[in-house]
């Protein structure tokens, strides 16, 4: 098969200014360049059009979206546009051609060389039209879509509200466009071709849909991979087709080796389909796949190939493959459900995705980014909420590759299906046979990924009784994947087992079904409202017993302010004010937010009542970089904490936990550890150090240490360092514990931190945890915390922020095309303590890469004022590149929060231009250095074309710059 994706050329206009029918317009009237026709996003929405074209303003920027026309308000018409474009194809006398649309939102009319097909209604359900006979002799052809948006857009009521009036429930389509508490209405409804459009060329007999599952014995060394494929002959006579199927891997060095090849006789009727099934085929003991933090990830790539008498190769259909087994069951401890890949049970550590952006300008650029910040974050699951999208391959591709679960939700919400304020209609959409198509559809586009682990049939809500109904038996599982069958099973067992049908004969047989978020081992298992909270917490309480009750919490939020650059790029100066500070009763503080954070839905950093302003903890911010600042020390106590007391009750009382949410679709002010710019909040490494496999932490509620080990390996011979540092640069506490054992799979509880029991406690301070190897001193964790005393607060870190640490930066970097690899070793040069030399037996830097000497010519310049000393080099495009900075500073102490940023040099943010290039992936950042301490941070990022990248650090008392020529 020949594809060819149509994403280049696209015009599209406003179908009440057109004055040409469809026909017209692929025949004698085709459009130009002017308007009322404009350049389309394609992939892409309507709204996407209009914002690219700057015919509407940018509706994140601030409260331009206000200004944008709603659907509710305008009418359909408004939104119902034509798309226009034109494609080669001049197939032989005996191939076919189809046009495929994997995404319309949400009815169309196609037009091609003046031939007319109605598409029918639905978001999320492909498209394939033989267009062979449409094509034009010279293969010049011309094609136009008129689309529709979706029945019941629905209006926005005043006060907004969860899924506006409901509307949009009426329709197999995303719920989230009416607006939510964290997301502001989408104006268009997301109407538009709003997935992938290719052209494929194949012969007479088409491959479609196939299935890929394996089975497992023996302990995971036998195993099986089963295949079923639909095969479509659209010729006029019988063909006897040759029908094969191969299974390689992809070695070092672009090395591949075939592992498997069969091959088949089949015959398919003239203008027909059949459905054929291979015999099993055997593997021992191959590469099994295993989520992010488990294992590796590997793939071995399918290929079905269909050969016709008379013709050659007609068809092939090519996909990667994963060998695993997933199973889940509600556990009898906690009542949580507990997942079990490739039979070891696995902690889950995750969180809420809507999409990537609200406009639907998706792309697989787009995604490895989201996918990889997930993976760095060392979270295993993602949860595709049921009112946004089913995800797309390429979502999926890059969750296989990155080692990410997940949890796809159906079309369904409690606010829009039946629980919402005002009540919603509870009987879901209009036509429940469309969602049922809609629904089998998903699961045959995106059942061979490795990374689905499970179907749910929405948020907080079940579907109706009948959609339900259908749905359980659609998805039911096969007797391989029910748990009496374990890989250690009998043969007899066995044998019963291959008398039952084919596994990949199910619609998927291989994923459990959950009828609903609340329900079968989530939350309270019953569908009550028993997720959350969604707001700023107490960090200790997250450890407490009563905290959450149940064993598995779907959503439970928090805080997510970006930083301040973040801010100033998305919103109009009168953006940039900071909350007012409102004293209420007991002594709590109310924010009151500016009109443009409101309507970016911003989340407090206080709850009247319950929990103090936690950003005043550290003195009143001055303004826009004090507040958001502050707000990141915040963000990563919070989600460090969040995820710390979680696992500190691994299995014991909880399998898992999912953050609501990880990101947002759109400049909003809550719930993200990302922003939509893709610059990361401190929120992101309080998680990416929380989740470690291997992980030392402190139980903020019972002031013991704790070590989480999530591998299936046991820990032996490790030590355990604790030091203490105050804000003069003395270690006032240490101590070293050896000879420490940690089962597999267990969070041990290793003794209690004495400071600030001790005599004469410092109300602020430092404390560093650091897990290591007793035999080579390699450290396996490493937690760095600030701390104040009970009922105190940080506020002593305000007049800290004077006190300037000397630093040594020693930097390397490669090059290739226009990605950036930098490699920074930076070291807190304050006098080492003498009387705690233990203290630096074990390199930091040692845990990522062994430490590298640079050679290097340098010109120093000390910048304006005397304080700080910049060294620049020049640097020519080779690998290795390296240079050596070093920072003045006379005092002893913690050098504090300090954080990399990229920016582009050529431009000024004096003129209120964002000079960030984003995103990049950092190793860590946010990060602290007690005396003498160093560590090794990389920074990987993509540089547009003609700017020159400048690497800056900053930190709460250091602000420097180091720039890359």
């Amino acid at each position: 098969m020949v594809k060819t994706v149509l994403e280049e050329g696209w015009l599209a206009a406003p179908s009440a200014n057109v004055d040409f029918t469809g026909v017209q317009l692929t025949t004698a009237n085709p459009p130009s360049d002017n308007p009322p026709w404009m350049p389309a996003v394609v992939p892409g929405t309507v709204l996407a059009t209009l914002v690219s074209n700057k015919r509407v303003p940018d509706p994140f920027y601030g409260l331009n979206n206000q200004a944008i026309m709603d659907i509710g308000d305008s009418g359909r018409g408004y939104y119902t546009f034509w798309f226009y474009t034109t494609f080669h194809s001049k197939p032989s006398p005996d191939q076919h051609v189809d046009l495929n649309f994997r995404g319309i939102n949400y009815s169309a009319e196609v037009y091609l060389n003046g031939h007319e097909t109605v598409l029918p209604k639905g978001m999320f359900r492909r498209h394939s039209i033989d267009v062979t006979n449409f094509l034009n002799p010279d293969g010049n052809n011309k094609l136009a879509v008129l689309v529709h948006p979706p029945d019941h857009p629905g209006t926005i009521p005043p006060q907004g509200g969860q899924g506006g009036d409901h509307e949009i429930g009426k329709d197999v389509a995303t719920q989230y466009v009416q607006g939510w508490d964290w997301m502001a209405p989408i104006r268009d409804r997301n109407t538009g071709i709003w997935d992938e459009v290719s052209i494929t060329v194949a012969g007479p007999v088409k491959v479609v849909d196939p299935h890929l599952v394996s089975s497992f014995f023996d302990g995971y060394k036998r195993v099986y991979l089963h295949a079923t494929t639909d095969l479509t002959n659209r010729s006029d006579k019988a063909a006897n087709c040759s029908l094969s199927i191969q299974v390689s891997i992809e070695l070092e060095g672009n090395t591949v080796l075939v592992e498997n090849l069969q091959t088949k006789q089949v015959s398919v009727p003239a203008n027909s389909h059949v459905q054929f099934t291979f015999p099993e085929l055997f593997f021992y003991k191959p590469n099994l796949w295993w989520p992010n933090g488990m294992g590796k990830q590997s793939l071995y790539n399918v290929e079905i190939t269909v050969d016709v008498d008379g013709h050659g190769e007609s068809d092939t259909w090519a996909h990667h493959f994963g060998f695993r087994k997933i199973h889940s069951e509600i556990d009898s401890a906690t009542g949580g459900r507990l997942f079990k890949v490739n039979g070891e049970p696995i902690f889950i550590r995750g969180g809420n995705w809507i999409l990537s952006d609200g406009l639907l300008r998706l792309s697989k650029k787009r995604y490895q980014t989201d996918i990889k910040f997930h993976a760095d974050m060392n979270f295993n699951m993602m949860r595709c909420w049921g009112g946004g999208l089913a995800e797309r391959p390429d979502f999926y591709h890059y969750c296989d590759i990155y080692g990410l679960l997940v949890w796809q939700e159906f079309w369904i919400t409690g606010d829009v299906d039946g629980r919402g304020d005002p009540v919603s209609n509870p009987d879901g959409p209009l036509d429940h046979e469309l969602f049922l198509y809609c629904a089998r559809d998903t699961v045959k586009l995106l059942r061979n990924h490795p990374s689905l682990a499970l179907w749910v049939g929405g948020n907080e809500q079940t579907p109706p009784d009948d959609i339900t109904k259908a749905l359980t038996n659609d998805l039911k599982l096969h007797p391989f994947y029910l748990k009496v069958n374990e890989p250690d099973q009998s043969k007899s067992n066995e044998e019963t087992n291959l008398t039952a049908m084919d596994p990949s004969q199910y619609l998927d047989g291989t994923r459990v079904y959950i009828k609903g978020s609340l329900w079968e081992g989530f939350a309270d298992s019953q569908g009550g409202f028993t997720d959350g909270p969604y707001e700023i917490q107490d960090p200790e309480d997250f450890f407490r017993d009563d905290y959450y009750k149940y064993g598995f919490n779907p959503e439970v939020g928090n805080v997510g302010m970006p930083v301040a650059a973040t801010i100033r790029a998305t919103m109009p100066p009168e953006g940039w004010k900071i909350p007012l500070f409102k004293k209420v009763d007991g002594g709590f503080v109310e924010e009151i937010a500016n009109p443009i954070w409101v309507y970016h839905k911003y989340i407090p950093y206080s709850k009247p009542g319950l929990v103090h302003d936690q950003i005043l903890l550290y003195d009143q911010p001055k303004d826009l970089d004090d507040f958001c600042l502050k707000a990141q020390l915040v963000n990563y106590i919070q989600y460090r904490a969040l995820l710390e007391g979680w696992t500190s009750r691994m299995w014991t009382k909880y399998t898992g936990v999912l953050i609501w949410k990880t990101q947002n679709p759109w400049t909003g002010l809550r719930g993200q550890f990302y922003d939509h710019l893709y610059d990361q909040t401190a929120g992101f490494y309080g998680c990416k150090h929380a989740a470690e496999p291997i992980h030392v932490q402190l139980n903020l509620w019972t002031n013991f240490i704790e070590v989480v080990n999530t591998t299936s390996t046991d820990l032996a011979d490790v030590a355990i360092e604790v030091s203490v540092w105050d804000l003069e640069g003395t270690c006032p506490y240490y101590e070293v514990t050896e000879k420490l054992s940690v089962p597999s799979k267990k969070t041990a509880t290793m003794f209690e931190m004495k400071y600030p029991k001790s005599t004469n406690p410092k109300p602020v301070y430092f404390l560093l945890l650091k897990l290591y190897n007793s035999s080579d001193s390699r450290i396996i964790s490493r937690n760095f915390y600030w701390l104040h005393l009970p009922n105190g607060d940080y506020k002593l870190l305000e007049p800290y922020r004077k006190k300037k640490i000397p630093l040594k930066l020693t930097s390397d970097i490669s090059i290739s095309g226009s990605t950036y690899n930098v490699r920074v070793i930076v070291k807190n040069m304050s006098k080492k303590p003498e009387n705690n030399t233990a203290l630096y037996k074990n390199k930091f830097v040692e845990k990522y890469d062994e430490r590298v000497d640079f050679d290097f010519d340098s010109d120093v310049t000390k910048p304006e004022g005397g304080l700080l000393q910049k060294l620049y080099t020049r640097f020519s495009r080779v690998e290795n590149d390296s240079r050596v900075s070093e920072v003045n500073g006379t005092e002893v102490g913690v050098a504090f929060f300090l954080n990399f940023s990229v920016h582009s040099s050529d431009k000024d943010d004096k003129k209120g231009e964002d000079t960030r290039i984003l995103p990049v992936h950092y190793s860590d950042n946010y990060f602290s250095l007690v005396p003498g301490e160093e560590m090794a941070i990389t920074l990987s990022f993509e540089v547009p074309k003609g700017a020159t990248p400048r690497v800056t650090l900053h930190g709460w008392n250091f602000d420097s710059a180091h720039t890359v020529h």
